[in-house]
């Protein structure tokens, strides 16, 4: 049986009250705390009922098996047992009408003590690498010029924002998927390809909770308990759900590889030509259980690893602490890598890594069991890799010569050594 587990644990909810009011409302989201109290005060009273006239049901019923109780009280236990039988489906009828679990599923993680308060402009920029061009073709024109991408061919296959990649560039991308998988295997990640599709337990489980219904990103499969991923993680997250992993098995780190969809409802306004916005994209994925006490650390050895990329591919890039406004539910604290645009000439958004603390793990109770004997929730982290379409927008801005592009250096092996394209 499974057992039923929260986002965040009640008992912390009700401790820690105003903290948690304050952190859903730095996060953006629109969550009455009070009212979910007072439907667990509720639930908490109809189940006290239920249990007392569960006792009573299973007394009547032994009673009955007794020859003397029934020849005095039989009619009277019948009218009795039906009476209870009655009232125990009204109340069980209200415990399943209670909106205890929906509220608690809107209730967003709470952030670290070091994220920065306010929206996306509040983020913070806490390191930068590399040397900034300041002139570029735009991708799009460059790719289209050398007939690299097609999207007129998409939109008549699939609808806006889906695209062919051909010759060159449809190399290129899979040589930088082969040199980042070579480079995270080598990081000791446990290389996994994964389900396109998962249950509605595992996609609310992850915490893909939007803060509106305009804003859900996900697509989901009419008539089925289906949904198409937005990421990896997802289907990651879910591989150890109703399990105990043993402390001295932790940290588990898995590489996730496939295709990513997503309606980008709630982007109106954001940067999206070319193949920097899409509904389907490949990306490879980070993924890591870890003990509590060292997720930090596995937060900034994520990181560490996403730069290592970047500086190989020579992009120049910052590193953002991403502000609390700016933040999904099931983070607690995400940096994000954005790459230099010598077109725009600003950072444009590349890749992110998050600590989602018990947030994930709680909801589908992956637990540590540890050394001692006691259980308790475990902590989940991820980060990019690389996300393909947006590595080649980088690439292609950032390594044009004249009228040829220059095959990244470290790259150059997977293209049968070809140094341009």
């Amino acid at each position: 049986m499974v057992q039923l587990m929260y986002m965040l644990d009640i008992k912390y909810i009700r401790e820690n009250t105003d903290k948690v009011k304050k952190s859903a409302a730095d996060k953006g989201y629109q969550v009455d705390i009070d009212k979910l109290l007072a439907a667990d005060d509720a639930r908490k009273k109809v189940m006290g009922q239920i249990e007392k006239l569960r006792a009573e049901r299973n007394d009547i019923a032994k009673q009955m098996k007794t020859a003397d109780a029934m020849k005095k009280f039989g009619s009277e236990l019948v009218d009795r047992g039906k009476a209870i039988k009655e009232n125990l489906a009204h109340l069980e009828l209200q415990l399943r009408e209670n909106d205890l679990d929906g509220r608690l599923a809107k209730v967003p993680n709470i952030t670290l003590p070091d994220v920065p308060l306010g929206g996306e402009d509040d983020s913070v920029e806490i390191k930068a690498w590399g040397t900034h061009k300041t002139q570029a073709m735009d991708h799009l024109d460059f790719a289209t010029k050398r007939d690299w991408v097609d999207f007129e061919r998409g939109v008549k296959v699939a609808g806006a924002k889906f695209y062919f990649l051909k010759g060159d560039l449809a190399l290129l991308e899979n040589a930088i998927y082969q040199y980042a998988l070579q480079k995270i295997v080598g990081k000791g990640f446990n290389f996994m390809t994964v389900p396109h599709m998962v249950s509605g337990r595992i996609m609310t489980g992850t915490g893909f909770a939007p803060r509106s219904s305009k804003q859900s990103d996900e697509y989901a499969i009419d008539g089925e308990d289906l949904s198409l991923i937005a990421t990896a993680e997802i289907p990651l997250t879910g591989y150890h759900a109703d399990e105990i992993i043993d402390e001295s098995d932790l940290p588990l780190m898995y590489a996730g590889y496939s295709p990513c969809y997503r309606k980008e409802a709630g982007t109106y306004g954001k940067f999206t030509r070319g193949l920097f916005r899409v509904h389907q994209f490949n990306k490879l994925e980070m993924y890591i259980y870890c003990l509590p006490e060292e997720s930090t650390k596995m937060h900034e050895q994520i990181l560490a690893t996403e730069e290592e990329i970047w500086q190989e591919l020579n992009i120049p890039y910052h590193v953002v602490n991403i502000a609390a406004g700016d933040l999904g539910a099931p983070a607690a604290k995400k940096y994000d890598i954005e790459y230099w645009s010598p077109v725009d000439n600003k950072y444009r958004e590349l890749t992110s890594c998050s600590n989602c603390t018990d947030y994930q793990a709680r909801n589908l109770n992956i637990r540590v069991r540890r050394k001692s004997g006691n259980t308790e929730i475990l902590h989940t982290l991820n980060g990019t890799v690389v996300s393909l379409a947006r590595t080649l927008v980088a690439v292609l801005e950032n390594y044009q010569a004249g009228e040829k592009l220059i095959v990244p250096e470290v790259l150059q092996p997977y293209m049968n050594g070809k140094k341009e394209i």
